[in-house]
């Protein structure tokens, strides 16, 4: 940023980011990339000309011309992230608004909602409007006469980007880039406009000297009062390395021919490809079962166990490495020769649950090569993307306690699935297909055709068989009737409040009820869970509206507080590792207080809850 020992600077920054960028693929995305792409671009570049520390060790470099293959670079590469993203959201979910179905609920599209309804500010707006954005994006930037509206609409577009999604530093990263896309000497001109008594405090706005590293024109040369020079082997090589990057750029995220082990339902690792934001994924159920090579003992595992990262339940190449560190693992517990088998359901885009991995495969010694495709990877059923539309209505047809799932399933495959106790109303209905539903504690079997439906018992396991030669597709529909019962109480209790409030109720209440008309959780007994949860409730739904209601000035405040935690947590993060790298690890203990002490966070809402240590109300329930 200062331009001190620039090329060293870059390289320092360069060589470790892209070391960790390659130690940990479950980070991978596109911003990350970018960043790389960006540091790797500069290492090459000559932006420590104006107004930088090695400008004024250095007369030849301060205010010197740059070369013009450093701008375009720059510009290629942003331009790049904006039209391939355009190019892959034509895929057919995202033109048709399953892509980010629910992003219109948000309140930055409260406008465009006086005008339209939900799904058409869905479809108009959020998902025609991005694909509408990316593709021209890089065009009206690159034009004198279109420029400023382009400048206008991507700096919208960035900052309700930065509101809607928690992706760092990317939508900032991107405003920054904007200015690249105008005239060089933007910045001196803007600088010449301003009083004189500033202009000492700012960079020169003196014209540029002529560069060694530069190639002009006749004119240019006349002007410059320069002979003529050829162009030499700095600007060959230059042009062969644009030229070869920018052929690089285009290349990549279209050379998923070539990786096809990375390839599941969608194309290679989310990274380099600028598919941004174009796949959904909602997952219903996962399970782990390992079998004891030795004894043919069967377990279960949490998913997840071992490990922090989630990604390892969409990419087989993730799946298989996780499977062959478990199996490091278990010996450790007794286990021998463990084989691992997973059963991972995965709905893409509002589609149904389906399972994404053969279950009957022992992921341990399956095999698995970066340049063939998965064998025991399962088809996504596109055929039954149609359905979307019915599965809308379905679900807009159910009232507000009423919950639904929907599954596919492949012929031969059963799913065995449990039922909480906390879901009392519980039933499958068949929509297509045949399938035998299997009560185990009872030993019943039921054959449903397409229609049919079939009540569950809460509390125990059932299995459904898909028996027809086509793949089966049913949903679950319940009621969690703890969470309604729940609700019921919490009703009655506002109810209560509001008579004792107005005068209508005129009987004392009892000591357990008293902390409703205060608000206060410092009288709550342990024996009145539900007058607890109602409170805590209140106070959180009280938290929401202040921070609906709050002041610009309230929100500039919050939003400057955590961006500055943030930042606090990167440098203290950063000092531990490197002064772990040359000091060695502390102890753990040590170690542990540390990072919780980077990680402290200064928010009145989040530490009010962090404090809140007792139970909540429970939530939505899965079967």
């Amino acid at each position: 940023m200062l331009g001190c020992f620039y090329r060293l600077s870059c390289l320092f920054f360069l060589l470790p980011y892209w070391y960790i960028f390659f130690l940990d693929k479950t980070a991978w995305n596109n911003h990350s990339y970018l960043y790389g792409l960006i540091g790797f671009q500069l290492t090459f570049m000559n932006a420590n000309r104006y107004w930088s520390i090695d400008g004024f060790w250095n007369p030849r470099k301060r205010n010197a011309h740059v070369p013009l293959w450093n701008y375009t670079m720059l510009r290629f590469q942003i331009f790049i992230v904006y039209f391939i993203a355009g190019i892959k959201k034509l895929d057919a979910d995202w033109v048709e608004g399953y892509s980010m179905g629910s992003l219109a609920k948000h309140w930055l599209f409260s406008p465009f909602r006086l005008v339209l309804s939900e799904e058409m500010t869905n479809l108009l707006v959020v998902h025609g409007g991005g694909l509408m954005l990316d593709l021209t994006a890089g065009f009206l930037l690159f034009f004198d006469a279109s420029r400023p509206v382009a400048l206008f609409f991507v700096s919208y577009f960035h900052c309700m980007n930065s509101q809607l999604f928690s992706i760092g530093m990317f939508s900032y990263t991107m405003l920054a880039t904007s200015p690249l896309f105008c005239y060089p000497d933007w910045p001196r001109r803007l600088i010449a406009k301003l009083p004189a008594f500033l202009q000492k405090f700012l960079p020169s706005a003196d014209l540029p000297q002529p560069s060694q590293e530069c190639v002009y024109r006749e004119a240019g040369q006349q002007r410059l009062g320069r002979t003529t020079r050829k162009v030499g082997l700095r600007q060959k090589l230059g042009a062969i390395f644009t030229v070869l990057y920018v052929v690089e750029q285009f290349f990549l995220p279209y050379s998923h021919f070539i990786t096809q082990g990375y390839n599941n339902w969608t194309s290679g690792l989310y990274g380099y490809s600028w598919d941004m934001m174009v796949h959904s994924r909602s997952h219903q159920h996962v399970k782990i079962t390992y079998r004891d090579g030795l004894t043919g003992d069967l377990g279960y595992l949490n998913p997840g166990v071992f490990t922090q990262s989630r990604r390892w339940k969409d990419h087989a190449d993730m799946l298989k490495q996780y499977a062959t560190c478990l199996s490091h693992l278990l010996p450790n517990y007794n286990i021998s020769q463990p084989e691992i088998y997973f059963d991972i359901w995965v709905s893409i885009n509002d589609r149904f649950q389906q399972r994404l991995f053969d279950p009957h495969v022992d992921i341990v010694r399956a095999e698995w090569s970066p340049f063939k495709k998965t064998p025991w990877l399962k088809p996504l059923l596109v055929d039954l993307s149609p359905w979307r539309t019915k599965l809308q209505e379905i679900e807009k047809s159910l009232d507000n306690q009423t919950e639904v799932v929907f599954i596919a399933d492949f012929p031969g495959l059963h799913l065995e699935n449990f039922v909480s106790e906390d879901l009392g109303n519980t039933s499958l209905h068949l929509l297509k297909g045949e399938v035998a539903v299997e009560i185990v504690n009872k030993q019943t079997n039921n054959t449903l055709q397409e229609g049919d439906r079939i009540q569950l018992p809460a509390g125990e396991y059932h299995k459904v068989f898909t028996v027809s030669q086509e793949p089966s597709c049913y949903m679950y529909i319940y009621v969690n009737t703890t969470e309604a019962a729940l609700e019921q109480k919490f009703t009655e209790l506002q109810e209560l409040r509001e008579k004792v409030q107005n005068g209508s109720e005129t009987e004392p209440l009892p000591p357990e009820l008293q902390p409703i008309l205060d608000g206060s959780l410092e009288n709550v007994t342990q024996t009145d869970p539900v007058v607890e949860a109602f409170l805590r409730r209140e106070r959180r739904m009280e938290e929401l509206q202040k921070r609906r209601n709050a002041t610009l000035a309230e929100r500039f405040h919050r939003f400057t507080t955590r961006k500055y935690f943030i930042f606090r947590r990167s440098l203290l993060m950063t000092w531990i590792s490197l002064r772990n790298l040359v000091l060695g690890r502390p102890s753990l203990d040590q170690l542990a207080q540390e990072v919780a002490y980077a990680n402290m966070q200064y928010d009145v809402d989040s530490t009010a809850s962090s404090q809140d240590t007792s139970p909540k109300e429970p939530e939505r329930s899965e079967l």
